[in-house]
C-alpha cells in the first residue's frame, strides 16, 4: 500500500492542483461558488494569483498563465481574447474572463488523471509472461513440496514433523509474490514518472513496446513544423526598402482569405486600405492604393501583366529550393521585391530527429506537400526518408507497408488525418496541442508538444523494462536458490534445516527487495536532447 501510494504520487499532486472555488457571473453579478458547481457556458472571472477552475476560452482580458503543472512549460503563456485556458493552471498578473467549455471529469486535468490511473492498472505483455510462468510454477512447487515430504518421510525415514517442516518451508519460500509484483510495481512508477515529465502513457503495453521501435514516422505539418505560415525572407528591389515591400504586400492581402495573407499581415502593424481589390485564381492579387497599382502573386501573374522578373529568377529558385513559397510584388508594373513564406520548423524538431538517429532509429517524414517542399524540409531535418504527396487516408497504408517489412513502427502526429495511422502503428504518439481525435487514438500523448519527448518516451520505456527484467531475475534467482535450501539439501552435509518461520521472512524479503528496486525508479532523470 505504501509503495502504491508513492508510485501514485503524480496522481495525488495532479488532484491537489484543482481550484476549490470559482467566481462566475450570475444575473450580472460576480458570485463565488464551489468548483463542482461550475457549468459549461458559465462566464468565469479569474483574478491575479488565482487558479483557473475549468477549461475554457478567454472572452476578455489579458494575462500570463503558468501552465507548468499541466504541460511542463516553464515560461508563463500569454493569454488574451480567443485563447484557450486549462483548468488548475495559475493566472499570474491580469484579470481574465473566460467561457467554460469543459468542467468536472471532462477537463484536461481529469483526463490526465484517468489516463495515468488506467495505465497503472493495465498489464504489460511481459506481465503476461510472468503470469504464464506462475501458472506452471505454482503446480510445480506443490509437486516439489509433496516430493520433499515423500523423500524425507518414506525414503530417508525421518520423523513426520521433520518431513512436514521441510514441505511447508518449500511451499512458503517458493510463494511467487515477488514474481507477481515484479512488473506492476515498475509499470506504476514508470507511468508516474512519465506523467511528471509531461508524457501520458495510456497503457503498459505502449510503455513496454516503444523501446523496441526501430522506425519513427513523423507527420510534417503541425508536428515537425509549427503549422502556421511565417514570412522568412523579404528581398527588396528597385530602391524599395524591406518595410515598403511588406507594406504594399499587406495592402494587397488585407481582404484576402489566403493562409499566406496572415503571415504577411502579422508583420505589418497598420495596414492602409486599398481602393480596389481583385483575387485572380491561381495567380495572385491585384489592388490599387492611391496612384499605385499593386500586383502580388506568382510568375503567371507577372507574365500576364508583362512585368520583367527574369533578373530575380535565380534568387527566387534558391528560396523555393529551401521549401519556401515565393511571392512576387510589382508596383506600377515594376518589380518591387520578393516575399518568401514558409511553415517554419519547431524549435526542437532537428534535435529530436538527430537524437533518434543516434539511437539507431530510422526516421521517416510523411506529408501531403509536393515533393520539392518535402525534400527541402527533409534536408533541413536530416531524416532518412521522405514520403511526399501522401493523402490523409494513405498514411495508414504507409505504416502497414513498413510493418509488412518487419519494422516496429511508431507514428507521431497531431491531426484528425493522422488518427488512422496512429491506431495502425505499433505505438501511436499524439501531440498534446493536436486534435482530440489524435489524442484519443494515440497510446502516448506528449502534453508539452515537444518532440524531444519522443526520445524521453523511448528512454523511459527502456529504463522501465530494464527494471522489470531485474525484478524478474531476482524473483527467479531467489526461488532457484531458496527451494533446494528449504527442501533440506544442506542437511546431510551441515545439519542445517530452514525453519518455516525463517522461510516466511525470506519470502517476504524477496517481495520487499523487488518493490524497493521499483521505487528506485523515482530517481529517473530524462535524457538531455
Amino acid at each position: 500500500a505504501v509503495t502504491k501510494g508513492k508510485a501514485s504520487s503524480a496522481i495525488k499532486k495532479l488532484m491537489g492542483l484543482r481550484a476549490k472555488t470559482a467566481i462566475v457571473i450570475r444575473k450580472g453579478k460576480e458570485v463565488e461558488i464551489l468548483m463542482g458547481d461550475v457549468a459549461i457556458g458559465d462566464i468565469v472571472v479569474v483574478k491575479p494569483g488565482q487558479k483557473i477552475p475549468a477549461d475554457g476560452v478567454v472572452i476578455s482580458g489579458h494575462s500570463f498563465v503558468n501552465e507548468a503543472m499541466i504541460t511542463g512549460e516553464s515560461m508563463p503563456v500569454e493569454k488574451s481574447k480567443g485563447d484557450e485556458v486549462i483548468g488548475a493552471t495559475l493566472n499570474k498578473n491580469g484579470t481574465l474572463k473566460f467561457k467554460a467549455t469543459k468542467v468536472g471529469k471532462d477537463t484536461m486535468l481529469s483526463q490526465i488523471v484517468k489516463l495515468v490511473e488506467d495505465a497503472q492498472g493495465s498489464k504489460a505483455p511481459i506481465q503476461r509472461l510472468a503470469d504464464k510462468v506462475s501458472s506452471v510454477f505454482v503446480p510445480a512447487v506443490i509437486v516439489m513440496a509433496l516430493s520433499t515430504f515423500f523423500i524425507w518421510y518414506f525414503i530417508v525415514g525421518k520423523e513426520f514433523y521433520f518431513a512436514l517442516s521441510t514441505m511447508v518451508a518449500v511451499m512458503i519460500i517458493a510463494c511467487p509474490c515477488a514474481l507477481g509484483l515484479a512488473t506492476p510495481t515498475a509499470i506504476m512508477v514508470g507511468t508516474s514518472k512519465g506523467a511528471q515529465n509531461g508524457i501520458l502513457i495510456k497503457n503498459a503495453g505502449a510503455l513496454e513496446t516503444i523501446h523496441k521501435v526501430d522506425t519513427v514516422i513523423f507527420d510534417k505539418t503541425g508536428t515537425l513544423t509549427l503549422g502556421k505560415p511565417d514570412v522568412t525572407d523579404v528581398v527588396s528591389l528597385n530602391k524599395n526598402k524591406e518595410q515598403d515591400v511588406l507594406k504594399y504586400a499587406a495592402i494587397a492581402e488585407e481582404r484576402s482569405e489566403h493562409p499566406l495573407a496572415e503571415a504577411i499581415l502579422a508583420r505589418v502593424k497598420r495596414v492602409p486600405e486599398a481602393s480596389s481589390f481583385k483575387a485572380i485564381t491561381g495567380k495572385g492579387i491585384s489592388a490599387k492604393y492611391g496612384k499605385k497599382a499593386i500586383l502580388l502573386g506568382n510568375r503567371l501573374l507577372m507574365k500576364a501583366n508583362k512585368v520583367e522578373f527574369k533578373s530575380t529568377e535565380k534568387r527566387a529558385a534558391e528560396l523555393e529550393s529551401e521549401g519556401k513559397t515565393v511571392m512576387f510584388l510589382a508596383i506600377n508594373k515594376k518589380l518591387a521585391g520578393l516575399i518568401a513564406v514558409a511553415d517554419p520548423l519547431k524549435e526542437n524538431s532537428k534535435r529530436a530527429v538527430r537524437k533518434l538517429k543516434q539511437l539507431g532509429k530510422t526516421v521517416f517524414m510523411v506529408t501531403g506537400d509536393n515533393q520539392r517542399t518535402a525534400d527541402a524540409i527533409a534536408k533541413q531535418l536530416g531524416v532518412d526518408a521522405v514520403l511526399a504527396e501522401v493523402l490523409p487516408a494513405d498514411k495508414e497504408k504507409e505504416v502497414k507497408k513498413l510493418q509488412r517489412q518487419g519494422k516496429v513502427v511508431a507514428m507521431v502526429g497531431d491531426g484528425i488525418n493522422d488518427a488512422p495511422a496512429l491506431a495502425q502503428a505499433d505505438v501511436g504518439i499524439a501531440l498534446g496541442a493536436g486534435t482530440d481525435v489524435a489524442m484519443e487514438t494515440g497510446q502516448i500523448v506528449l502534453v508539452k508538444d515537444d518532440l524531444r519527448d519522443v526520445v524521453t518516451s523511448i528512454d523511459l520505456s527502456s529504463y522501465t523494462v530494464g527494471k522489470i527484467k531485474q525484478n524478474l531475475f531476482w524473483a527467479f534467482f531467489y526461488n532457484s536458490i531458496g527451494i533446494p535450501v528449504a527442501a533440506g539439501i544442506l542437511y546431510p552435509f551441515t545439519g542445517f534445516l530452514l525453519n518455516p518461520m525463517f522461510a516466511g521472512a525470506a519470502m517476504a524479503f524477496s517481495s520487499v527487495s523487488v518493490v524497493s528496486n521499483s521505487l528506485l525508479m523515482k530517481r529517473y532523470k530524462k535524457p538531455r536532447v
